[in-house]
């Protein structure tokens, strides 16, 4: 005899069976056979289900995961496995906002839809997760073992990243081959209890509560502990993201800085999100032990020496706290050493983000010159040119734009009138020098390849009686690339269109430059959004006029911005020929640091013209 409850939950219905009846059954027979379908038929060997599009009747399996939040449902494992190494166990649950009744440990028989749920749509390039929806789910019994955990570690998870796609570039069809590539053995455990132990951090906690490690350490590491991204082809395969299944309100998420290490078991299902790729939705969270990282400072320039130094400061505005003001403030006068010139990306105007037609930036500028006061500096003085509203990307109503900010006791600025948001900058010979027709000035800012992006901004300055020219830069972003997860392998960089286009245009300025003065001391530096090994690095250094001071430094210690637990060089300095001798460091302050005043770290250049 058997009793039942009944629970009408929208598309989801449970059904539990007594107890007494089946505990017997459930040590013998933990999940229910339904003798039909099972999890490796809808999941396949490729990584969309052949039975996608389908409806399956009393698919058994065993809850090792429940979602109370975001996409909602839960994940069962069967555990009964094939001998196939290439079908996953595991599946996904959508049961959207319907009641979850279920639990870890319930023998489930589940009938629904498969189908393929893209996160962030089907435009987005990355990979699709199968997945059961509109569920009747019937609990068998409850407090069943769990499918044993498969460890996640350097044995198990393949130093090759992904395969290259079919013809249309899209891994979809080929045939999974685990043992070959990361991605591959990633997606034959969709789904499936998955754990990692004792794993170092490469991606601090961000504020959406989630981190990166790494099981593979002994891949690329940095010199502070993280792993870096140094070709296209080392993407660090053994990168992965945890998420906690338990909301943020009920458990605090673990802070983590890079370098720290994710102690003791962290267990879960394996899930995919546009935000990363695979990830382990953890269950069961191991402990965060530090490892004491220090923000990096950088040593004091010399008399005879000039500083100058870029900075990202992440769509600065009043709206912000004065915290971060003070915060940035701190950072140029204790990491940076008060540089005699400071170039900033993402100056704001002073309405911040409101969109009302307000162009100007002096509040911002002001403030942030005020800090730096009152945190020791000098009393810093600047220049830049307003753009024109809408014009330049970046946050809607922002209208963020280059500027430079300089110490008046240590340099001088020369001054030439004319230079506005639509007129461009050119060179002329004063007394043998070359020098700039507008100062400051914008480079070529009516060129096709400045649209809806920043245009670079160019500085006349004097040291020691010596003129320096400085053009301070903010490419293209990277928004629209397909993801190094996704599945067009390998991934399409359509931003790099852009960028191409503005690192010639910006050659092509710098060659007018040294035309004009052979040995011109000039440096162009700021947010370049992309890597040192980059076309559009390659496309900016091109003829020989400029030279990365990237590669100056060993390579365990280029990068300036850490992405998807991926430390990797974004932002950039780039010299004359006729800066023979120069000290280069890139201050670690930020980007390893789940408590950041920007997401970028800046750099400093040190030089005798």
């Amino acid at each position: 005899m058997t009793t039942r409850r009944h629970a009408a939950l929208g598309a989801l219905t449970v059904t539990a069976l007594a107890s007494s009846l089946l505990s017997a059954q459930a040590v013998a027979a933990p999940a229910a056979d339904s003798g039909t379908t099972r999890i490796h038929d809808i999941q396949g060997s490729t990584r969309v289900s052949p039975l996608s599009g389908t409806t399956v009747t009393d698919v058994p399996g065993i809850v090792i995961g429940v979602r109370t939040y975001g996409s909602r449902g839960f994940w069962m494992q069967d555990p009964r496995p094939d001998r196939d190494p290439a079908t996953s166990e595991g599946i996904f649950v959508f049961t959207g906002s319907a009641a979850l009744t279920v639990a870890p440990g319930d023998s489930v028989l589940v009938s629904g839809r498969v189908g393929e749920f893209t996160p962030g749509g089907v435009n987005s390039g990355n990979q699709s997760g199968t997945q059961i929806s509109a569920p009747q789910v019937t609990v068998v019994s409850s407090g069943n073992p769990l499918p044993a955990p498969v460890v996640l570690d350097s044995r198990t998870l393949p130093a090759r990243y992904a395969p290259a796609g079919a013809e249309d570039s899209s891994i979809d069809a080929l045939p999974l081959r685990p043992a070959r590539y990361a991605l591959d053995r990633l997606e034959s455990l969709e789904g499936m209890h998955v754990e990692i132990r004792d794993a170092r951090v490469v991606g601090a906690t961000s504020p959406y509560h989630d981190l990166w490690v790494t099981v593979r350490p002994q891949d690329n590491p940095t010199v502070r502990g993280g792993t870096r991204y140094g070709s296209y082809t080392s993407q660090n395969s053994g990168r992965l993201k945890v998420t906690s299944l338990t909301p943020a309100a009920q458990q605090p998420f673990p802070v983590a800085d890079v370098g720290d290490r994710l102690t003791g078991t962290t267990a879960g299902p394996l899930d995919y999100d546009q935000f990363g790729g695979y990830l382990l939705a953890a269950r069961e969270l191991g402990t965060v032990k530090s490892r004491g990282l220090k923000r990096e400072t950088t040593r004091k320039q010399r008399a005879a020496e000039l500083a100058v130094a870029t900075y990202n400061v992440e769509n600065l505005s009043p709206a912000d706290s004065a915290e971060k003001f003070r915060r940035l403030a701190e950072g140029v006068v204790r990491d940076l050493a008060t540089p005699d010139i400071l170039a900033l990306e993402e100056i704001q105007d002073d309405s911040g983000p409101v969109d009302d037609g307000t162009v100007g930036a002096e509040r911002t500028l002001q403030t942030l010159a005020d800090a730096i006061v009152a945190a020791g500096g000098p009393r810093y003085d600047w220049r830049g040119i307003d753009p024109q509203d809408k014009a330049d990307g970046g946050q809607p109503g922002g209208n963020i734009r280059n500027v430079f900010l300089f110490n008046p006791a240590r340099v001088s600025f020369t001054d030439r009138p004319g230079g506005d948001a639509t007129t461009a900058a050119g060179v002329f010979k004063q007394k043998g020098r070359a020098a700039l027709t507008h100062s400051p000035g914008r480079v070529a800012p009516a060129d096709a390849a400045w649209q809806n992006s920043r245009k670079p901004l160019a500085g006349e300055f004097r040291f020691r009686g010596r003129p320096v020219v400085v053009i301070a830069n903010h490419f293209n972003s990277k928004g629209g690339d397909q993801p190094l997860h996704g599945r067009i392998q390998p991934p399409v960089r359509s931003s790099e269109v852009q960028r191409l286009a503005q690192a010639r245009a910006v050659n092509t300025f710098v060659k007018d430059l040294r035309a004009v003065e052979r040995n011109a001391r000039y440096v162009v530096l700021g947010d370049i959004n992309d890597f040192e090994f980059s076309g559009t690095t390659k496309a900016l250094t091109a003829g020989g006029v400029l030279r990365s001071a990237v590669e100056s430094l060993p390579a365990k210690e280029r990068y300036t911005y850490v992405f998807q637990g991926n430390s990797q060089v974004l932002d950039q300095t780039l010299v004359s020929p006729g800066i023979r001798r120069f000290d280069y460091d890139i201050v670690h302050n930020n980007a390893e640091f789940a408590d950041q005043a920007s997401d970028h770290d800046p750099q400093v250049l040190r030089f005798v013209p």
